[in-house]
């Protein structure tokens, strides 16, 4: 798909442009997305998502999908499906869908390479103890006792290693760089690592396998990458990334990597062990939970795909790290939704209005009567729909007080107020339970007053939405909150988890809907009138969640801030 430029200063479109007149790539661009399978992409990937594929997009360039499939013990075939699935969601379609596992082959034989150039050896101590002797920023390295071992006893060892005769952890390869450079990542890395384990697309083929370092730049280099863009914690990986690719005579052109900044956001997180937590503890229904920040659950709740890419695109790319706010996430959604959602009337928290005077038939029913009104007034296309409307109604309980406080505008003995489309209408008095609730208002209505309007022009401060009783459907709605308290989760304790916020969903079995609501496609989004968007649940029919409120506090925020200055 064609994508906008990120922004006129994005610097990774003027490296690319620079390359490309320097005829560095042939004036090639290839970039790709190389997501681990073991969980769920979130709204931190959308934004590498964003910025791999836009970027070969604007340079007429291809974008593979690549996984890196290097640790069998947390991925799974689950993963890699809703991985694909989230990517076209977004918009995009990867060039090839391509693995790490496609070259282990490769990768091995490359190991083997390097042993015998004498710049890899293996090593039998364990993780602890090689993690001990690297020592830190303020103090060198230590050489492993084993870093000496001749050629031909490291290659044995590897031999071994690939045949399965060592147990987890007993050896690995390391690389033979140097102990006492400045970059850590510099200090004879680990290559491959043994893992007895069963891998999702290779079984149990390979008892060895190569770490992220090892095969990332590799695997590019076999694809034919020309700019591997990665976040910025991957920068002081890049030394590393091009010492490895300097050894070995590449079938492609040598990569070039850049970095830029992460996407994160207030009140979320965007760990994939943290969200696994979430989802493996039942703090959430699954990945795909409305309030989790994974495209895939932010899917199920209505954020349309196009709201999250013109999110990603303005928010910019740079190399500053920065948290964006989740309100302005929210005003991309409301903005685009305002435009496609069709507009219904549903009551959340019904409290029954009776109008006394409202005509029956011969038979004693309350006469129905339809009223035409527009499915969405920012798109006259939608066209409009029938609403019908009794004498026997549902209303917010908010939208009526027996003893209103100071200017409460709505619903109370005495005053009138507007029902949306349909009369004005006059609370008369009120029906209490025997613990003194109000559990129904009696009104009259103005018969003249049809469409909302009064014959002689007497003017109403309030409109109201409501729902016929004979001809409503019930729906649950689900409510939400922050699923996490503060700005940003854990910055007190260290821990985001603590910081989950227990009343993060509220729902609502009762709530009763115009009967159009039952229309509603698997993952549609409506606007439910003053209450805000509610998107229909894709497995669960008559279950609807709460995209986003109607009042935009995004903007709001930028009025105040305004009006400071």
């Amino acid at each position: 798909m064609t994508e906008p430029a990120i922004e006129p200063t994005d610097f990774i479109s003027e490296i690319v442009r620079a390359d490309n007149t320097a005829s560095t790539f042939e004036g090639r661009v290839q970039t790709r997305f190389p997501p681990e399978p073991n969980g769920y992409l979130h709204i931190g990937h959308a934004k590498a998502i964003v910025v791999n594929f836009g970027t070969a997009d604007r340079f007429g360039g291809t974008c593979n999908l690549r996984f890196d499939d290097t640790n069998p013990e947390t991925e799974d075939i689950e993963y890699v499906e809703s991985i694909v699935s989230d990517i076209r969601w977004l918009g995009y379609e990867p060039a090839k869908i391509l693995y790490t596992s496609d070259y282990f082959e490769q990768l091995y034989t490359w190991a083997e390479y390097l042993v015998e150039q004498g710049k890899a050896y293996v090593d039998d101590q364990d993780g602890d103890t090689i993690s001990e002797q690297r020592g830190d920023y303020s103090r060198p390295g230590v050489d492993s006792p084993y870093r000496d071992r001749s050629v031909d006893e490291n290659l044995d060892l590897l031999r071994r290693m690939r045949a399965g005769e060592f147990g987890d952890g007993e050896r690995c390869l390391r690389a033979k760089i140097d102990m006492r450079a400045e970059n850590m990542w510099l200090r004879d890395p680990v290559l491959y690592r043994i893992r007895q384990a069963h891998h999702h697309r290779t079984g149990d083929t390979w008892p060895i396998y190569p770490t992220y370092d090892w095969a990332h730049g590799q695997s590019d280099a076999i694809e034919g990458v020309t700019h591997s863009l990665c976040t910025m914690e991957f920068e002081s990986h890049r030394p590393l990334y091009d010492w490895l690719l300097a050894q070995l005579s590449l079938p492609n052109d040598t990569p070039k990597q850049t970095e830029f900044a992460r996407m994160e956001i207030t009140h979320t997180i965007t760990s994939k062990r943290r969200l696994r937590k979430l989802v493996e503890e039942g703090i959430v229904e699954g990945w795909s939970d409305a309030r989790m920040p994974t495209i895939s659950g932010l899917r199920r709740r209505g954020y349309p795909a196009s709201a999250i890419r013109a999110f990603c695109i303005e928010t910019g790319t740079t190399r500053a790290n920065a948290r964006q706010s989740i309100e302005l996430l929210e005003s991309f959604v409301r903005r685009e939704l305002n435009l496609t959602a069709q507009r219904r009337m549903v009551v959340l928290r019904p409290l029954r209005l009776v109008l006394d005077n409202w005509p029956t038939d011969g038979d004693g029913n309350p006469v129905v009567e339809y009223f035409e009104v527009a499915n969405n007034p920012e798109n006259p296309q939608d066209g409009t729909r029938r609403i019908a409307f009794t004498g026997k109604l549902v209303i917010e309980r908010d939208d009526f007080a027996e003893v209103p406080p100071p200017k409460f505008f709505r619903l109370s003995p005495g005053k009138e107020v507007r029902l949306r489309g349909a009369y004005l209408i006059t609370a008369t008095e009120v029906v209490k339970d025997a613990d003194g609730n109000v559990v129904e208002v009696r009104a009259t209505y103005d018969p003249e007053s049809k469409g909302g309007s009064a014959p002689d022009g007497r003017k109403v401060k309030s409109t109201m939405h409501w729902v016929s009783v004979p001809n409503a459907v019930s729906v649950q709605a689900a409510l939400y909150e922050r699923l996490f308290t503060t700005t940003v989760p854990g910055d007190e304790s260290g821990e985001p988890l603590d910081d989950l916020n227990p009343d993060s969903r509220e729902l609502r079995s009762d709530a009763l809907a115009e009967a159009a609501v039952a229309d509603a496609a698997p993952g549609q989004v409506l606007q439910f009138e003053r209450l805000g968007y509610f998107a229909s649940d894709p497995d669960r029919p008559g279950y609807f969640h709460r995209t986003v409120g109607l009042r935009d506090e995004w903007a709001a925020a930028q009025k105040r801030q305004a009006k400071k200055k």
